[in-house]
């Protein structure tokens, strides 16, 4: 994401996974998407549709203090294309905990629903825009802080939130923690052709892949790791 990766609980990761080996599961990666902001402020929703993407997750909200001012823009012309929707949070570990985050996100666009069409909400963290790598917490602060957001997000919606990142980020600021890999979806962010890489933190394999930071209709381009019937079951729960 811009200024701003996923497993779902257990049943989901059972059902996507199937026990097959990860080179099956990139090679089924067949559903595309994208992830959009306000750094977009025109999106062709429908051209996106009717090229084949099916899912978009909008930044919604970041630290407790910014609400992107195209979240509710986005999300109306999203829904009206027909496309699955949800919301990110940018995180900012350093301003508040991660269950005040939480909360902040829900609040603003971030919540879910069991409509069919609505995306568990995604917890972006990666690199800090402004400053330290790491945000100046070490690797079990950070561990601890994730834990705060992602608790916080399932003791209000049920559902555990898509996680947000890259390998190195992950290794480098958490340890590579294996303390999400049967609950929150890996969105995995690798811009290449040649596939999603090293996959960090024990998860067996990334639910979405964002491959590229640039899509045609408005964006960063995303692969979700399965058919559309798995996309459909990740956004009913």
């Amino acid at each position: 994401m811009k200024c701003g990766l996923a497993l779902a609980a257990v049943a989901l990761c059972q059902s996507l996974a199937s026990a097959l080996p990860v080179e099956q599961l990139q090679e089924r990666a067949t559903v595309k998407g994208f992830d959009i902001s306000h750094y977009q402020a025109n999106v062709n929703y429908q051209g996106a549709y009717n090229s084949g993407a099916r899912f978009v997750i909008i930044k919604a909200t970041e630290g407790t203090t910014y609400i992107d001012p195209a979240f509710s823009k986005h999300y109306t012309g999203a829904t009206k294309a027909g496309l699955i929707r949800g919301g990110y949070h940018f995180a900012r570990p350093t301003s508040s905990s991660g269950a005040t985050q939480a909360n902040f996100f829900l609040a603003h666009g971030g919540g879910w629903s069991g409509d069919g069409r609505t995306l568990p909400g995604m917890l972006d963290i990666e690199y800090n825009p402004s400053g330290a790598t790491c945000y100046g917490l070490s690797k079990s602060a950070m561990v601890s802080w994730i834990s705060s957001f992602v608790n916080q997000y399932h003791s209000k919606t049920g559902r555990w939130p898509m996680i947000y990142s890259t390998n190195d980020w992950w290794t480098t600021c958490t340890g590579n923690s294996a303390a999400f890999n049967t609950k929150c979806p890996l969105v995995l962010a690798r811009y290449s052709s040649a596939g999603p890489g090293t996959i960090p933190g024990g998860w067996p394999y990334q639910t979405i892949w964002q491959n590229s930071d640039s899509y045609a209709y408005g964006g960063d381009s995303d692969i979700f790791n399965g058919p559309l019937s798995g996309l459909k079951k990740l956004a009913t729960g």
